[in-house]
């Protein structure tokens, strides 16, 4: 298969402004990993509208953290950190972000928000960051589009097609960014179904699981990568050192729960003692919240049945129904029906008027 792309730069205008692909990949990927959040906070016990304050608050300063992390392992001058675009390949329009960087500066901001909550922040942190592997896996993507992100050349003709290889301006090279977006895909894909079914204790195992996870593909890709896209300021493989810091902190984050969940509930997982899950304490977003039965829900049977007033059925046959009132409401009166201001006066009343007029 030959190169895939036309443009150089693939966008869409609208109103004049180009919007990149990159940019759609990078959105639809956040997006959809704050939806699955959404689901695995109703699953595991904890209210969704908690994921909208996590988001406001995250995912800026992910981003910002993103630009920064990359601007200083890149090396590059502190003048075009904040640049829109200078014309000549600097600023932020002409990309830059660190997916290490972002996720430095969103789980930190979510230790922050959790604090400020007073609710346990690996219990959240379960629900959130294994999801950020799909939006990274979707992402991606982004760097096809920008024919970026790639490793060494294909030099093999039976090896030059997509997607093992990727055709940059007639070369092929090992398609790298493709590799990582199947294998974070594959590891969201455990890390969900294991938090939809897990029941036993100690929260966190899977925050740390995903920097064990991401950590490992990133230290393995990072290396075999075209060396114009290897993060190198002053001479270190920044992204390589980070990696295998999160690999490191990853393992011993596990290590160090399952000991003291053993010492507290005399077992690895679960509990001997008392309750083994990690998450019956309902977590509520604002003050005086209160859960209802939900099928979703690990621990929906011990809540009440909704009341019909607050189920979206019932709202949505009220709206439809205040709907079709202000519509009827709105139609003018057919011939003979009484209008709003006293009715249709009666063909008497108007025969009476002409003969006094005359």
């Amino acid at each position: 298969m030959g190169n895939l792309l036309a443009l150089d730069n693939p966008h869409i205008s609208i109103f004049g402004f180009d919007i990149y692909y990159y940019a759609l990949c990078i959105v639809t990927g956040i997006i959809v990993a704050t939806l699955l959040s959404t689901l695995l906070f109703k699953r595991r016990n904890i209210s969704p509208d908690l994921i909208y304050i996590l988001f406001i608050c995250c995912i800026p300063t992910a981003l910002i953290c993103a630009r920064i992390f990359y601007c200083i392992t890149d090396g590059m001058a502190f003048k075009y950190w904040l640049m829109w675009d200078d014309g000549m390949g600097h600023g932020i329009r002409n990309g830059g972000l660190s997916i290490i960087g972002g996720v430095i500066g969103g789980v930190g901001m979510g230790v922050l928000v959790c604090k400020l909550k007073k609710v346990s922040f690996l219990r959240v942190a379960d629900c959130v960051v294994p999801t950020i592997l799909i939006a990274q896996a979707i992402g991606r993507w982004g760097n096809y589009f920008n024919q970026e992100v790639y490793g060494q050349v294909v030099t093999n003709p039976a090896m030059q097609w997509f997607p093992f290889a990727v055709n940059i301006s007639g070369t092929w090279h090992y398609a790298f960014f493709f590799y990582e977006s199947v294998i974070n895909l594959i590891g969201f894909g455990l890390l969900f179904s294991a938090l939809w079914f897990w029941r036993k204790k100690p929260n966190g195992v899977f925050t740390f699981a995903y920097f064990v996870w991401y950590g490992t593909v990133r230290a393995i890709m990072e290396p075999l990568r075209d060396q114009s896209y290897i993060l190198n300021g002053g001479g270190v493989p920044w992204s390589l050192v980070f990696s295998v810091l999160m690999i490191v902190m990853g393992v011993f984050g596990i290590a160090i729960l399952l000991i003291l969940n053993y010492k507290k509930e005399g077992i690895v997982f679960g509990s001997k003692k008392g309750d083994p899950c990690a998450f019956t304490s309902y977590i509520s977003s604002f003050k005086d919240e209160v859960p209802y039965f939900s099928k979703i829900n690990m621990m929906g049977a011990n809540y009440p049945e909704k009341p019909e007033e607050l189920t979206f059925a019932y709202k949505w046959a009220k709206f439809k129904q205040k709907f079709k009132k202000k519509t009827s409401e709105g139609e003018p009166p057919k011939e003979g029906e009484p209008s709003e201001q006293g009715g249709e006066k009666p063909q008497e009343e108007i025969e009476d008027k002409d003969k006094k007029d005359q």
